[in-house]
């Protein structure tokens, strides 16, 4: 690493049509704790860095709670392995792990959808 510069990788979310069209129900249910964040659009990778946060304000939402609750593990271990891999400056492999965190919130938008 250089003395006075140092290189930064940075996962920033991209929605065609924003957070809210591409999760609309992770996106209502967040809402009711932070309508700004939500409407910034935060990356899914921010979500699960906040996730803990989260749940704790998620206590009025025990559904929801309860969903993110089952998926917080695999997720926490996809975040560690994601910061792993751009540590280590393997891109590829960490936008590999990306397309496991959207399928993981595919997955917890289809069980909202049950709710």
């Amino acid at each position: 690493m250089s003395k006075y510069m140092q290189l930064t990788v940075r996962v920033r979310p991209y929605y065609k049509k924003g957070f809210k069209e591409a999760y609309p129900r992770v996106a209502r249910r967040l809402g009711y704790l932070d309508e700004a964040w939500m409407e910034e659009g935060p990356s899914l990778y921010e979500i699960i860095q906040r996730l803990d946060k989260l749940l704790y304000q998620l206590e009025g939402d025990p559904p929801f709670r309860e969903i993110l609750l089952q998926h917080r593990g695999p997720l926490h271990k996809l975040y560690e392995d994601i910061e792993d891999q751009i540590a280590d400056w393997h891109l590829a492999q960490a936008d590999q792990l990306l397309y496991k965190v959207e399928d993981m919130f595919e997955e917890i938008e289809r069980e909202l959808g049950k709710i």
